[in-house]
């Protein structure tokens, strides 16, 4: 009788501990795979914020040359 006992509370709490990993392997993918979307989209910015550099240069440019 209180082997039977102890075998259930050890399936009752392996279960609970296998449900917690699996809780938290996901939200670690989730935080991976969030990471790597910020990394994208921040490459993509950079990338835009340059192209406005280059265009604020040439405009700065043109402007100086008409006012001189």
């Amino acid at each position: 009788m209180a082997k039977s006992k102890l075998k259930d509370a050890a399936v009752s709490i392996g279960s609970a501990v296998g449900k917690a990993d699996a809780k938290a392997h996901r939200a670690v993918f989730k935080a991976a795979k969030a990471a790597e979307v910020a990394k994208e989209e921040l490459t993509a910015l950079s990338k835009q914020v340059d192209a406005l550099k280059k265009q604020l240069k040439k405009s700065s440019q043109k402007l100086k040359s008409v006012l001189s």
